[in-house]
């Protein structure tokens, strides 16, 4: 599968959201990434349905919004309203939704369909779902803030989901979100990973259009 670079919106100068999004879109980059947190499913609180709405009206990418909350069923809707293209739940929330439902709501929704472990979560909690869903989501650091390091060893789980999908003729795209930049992009993509959400290392530099580059691994990533 070609790479595709998901800017995280949680990572752009938000006195200037609209202007931002639609830098990241000239910049060619393929999502937009949008990181939900309530301050319960994970400690900090990010934005809600109306943020998702105000950049939907600045970009026609699609809106790849990652619910790291404790209650997806319950808000599902409102994301969906905002103008959500692709929605990723956690199989850590189980205890407190039916995650196998909460799918299906998205997909009857219209949705993209993602399922996400964090990144000490073993693969086996998402295997049962594997059939159900159109993006594996690896976090590749703690969720709940940026700025982290890239945690290596979640490549196995990676790896581990590029294998069942090649084995079980499964389509869905394998998404790593955390410590995202060429090196760690390039690493991930060498053990079947499509999809990179990138933070800082889009927002944080002077040149989306290189960066979007850089991270498709157009051009050679600088030594380590």
């Amino acid at each position: 599968m070609p790479s595709l670079i998901a800017p995280s919106i949680l990572a752009c100068d938000f006195a200037r959201l609209g202007e931002e999004a639609a830098a990241a879109e000239k910049a060619g980059a393929d999502w937009l990434h949008l990181d939900v947190m309530d301050g319960h499913f994970v400690d900090n609180i990010s934005f809600g349905p109306a943020v998702v709405a105000a950049v939907r009206k600045r970009t026609s990418l699609p809106l790849d919004v990652h619910l790291m909350i404790a209650r997806p069923d319950h808000f599902l809707p409102r994301f969906v309203q905002a103008g959500a293209n692709r929605i990723t739940v956690h199989v850590e929330s189980e205890a407190r939704h039916d995650v196998a439902a909460t799918l299906a709501a998205i997909r009857a929704a219209g949705c993209g369909v993602g399922l996400c472990v964090n990144a000490d979560t073993p693969f086996e909690a998402a295997e049962p779902f594997l059939g159900d869903i159109d993006l594996f989501l690896v976090m590749t650091v703690h969720a709940g803030f940026g700025g982290q390091k890239f945690i290596a060893e979640n490549m196995s789980k990676v790896a581990a989901a590029a294998d069942r999908r090649r084995h079980e003729g499964y389509s869905f795209h394998i998404q790593v979100d955390g410590g995202i930049n060429a090196q760690t992009a390039a690493e991930a993509r060498s053990h079947g990973a499509d999809v990179f959400v990138a933070g800082t290392s889009v927002f944080g530099q002077a040149d989306y259009v290189a960066a979007i580059r850089a991270l498709r691994g157009e051009t050679a990533p600088a030594p380590l």
